[in-house]
């Protein structure tokens, strides 16, 4: 289901430009993983319960990799939301920040797994970790996977930075992991699928309260800019391990000690 690494190079090249962004300005809907405020005197909108399972890199916070890079993407984030204000745009806490390799289980699928079979939850982690363990031969190389930053992404209801690896030895290296994940027997018995293709990402933010009109053409070119003067010092993001965690919501991903990691 994921493309070569020629082909993905070429969609997300494409998915980054200013012409791009300007076609999706018009289709962007509110999220509905957040809400408005419901607290007295709160004017910032809140994340709703949106549990699951994924596969990412360790947040922002505790990702030791990449201090200098989730520090100016922090700094990008602020200039971000000067140019899509609240509650238009939802800035994600920078301690969130994290790259998913693979999806699992999430909101209702998710719900109607864990009340019908009390194992779910264990299963999942068991089937992981034997992912893990099969693949670590194949891509624990000791030496991590770089990514470059191509631009941004504007989703439906997101927005964030597209990356692409330098080499396609490495976009190899992480596509045979999502590979090996959702082509496990144990995974697909516990009813897992691949949903969407890969595409590297990191999420800044989400889109609350539509404006009442949207012109796609300042924004574009605000983000062009900011695209722009991001890249000039742009730190490499390097990803070094891959672990299975929980979330809560799209602002809270955790783990125990000794849930699976894929150390590059």
């Amino acid at each position: 289901m994921d493309d070569q690494y020629q082909t993905y190079i070429n969609r997300v090249v494409a998915m980054t430009r200013s012409e791009h962004h300007q076609s999706q300005w018009p289709l962007i809907q509110s999220s509905p993983k957040f809400r408005p405020p419901t607290q007295p005197g709160a004017t910032a909108w809140e994340a709703v319960p949106f549990p699951g399972y994924t596969i990412v890199t360790p947040s922002g916070s505790e990702d030791k990799a990449n201090p200098r890079f989730y520090k100016a993407l922090g700094e990008l984030q602020v200039k971000l939301a000067d140019l899509i204000p609240s509650p238009f745009g939802l800035a994600l806490p920078p301690e969130s920040f994290h790259f998913t390799l693979a999806d699992l289980v999430w909101d209702r699928s998710y719900l109607q797994a864990i009340a019908a079979n009390p194992t779910y939850e264990p299963q999942i982690q068991g089937a992981i970790a034997q992912t893990f363990a099969q693949q670590a031969p194949q891509v624990s190389q000791g030496q991590p996977i770089l990514l470059q930053v191509m631009g941004f992404v504007v989703m439906t209801r997101a927005i964030g930075l597209c990356l692409a690896p330098h080499t396609e030895s490495d976009y190899e290296r992480l596509v045979g992991v999502r590979r090996s994940v959702y082509q496990s027997p144990h995974i697909l018995a516990l009813g897992i699928e691949q949903q969407y293709h890969f595409t590297a990402h990191i999420t800044l933010g989400y889109f609350g309260q539509l404006p009442d009109t949207i012109d796609p053409l300042p924004l574009s070119q605000g983000l062009e800019q900011l695209t722009h003067d991001f890249l000039e010092t742009c730190p490499e993001f390097t990803i070094d391990q891959v672990e299975l965690r929980k979330f809560d919501n799209m602002t809270h991903y955790f783990r125990e000690p000794d849930w699976p990691v894929l150390r590059f």
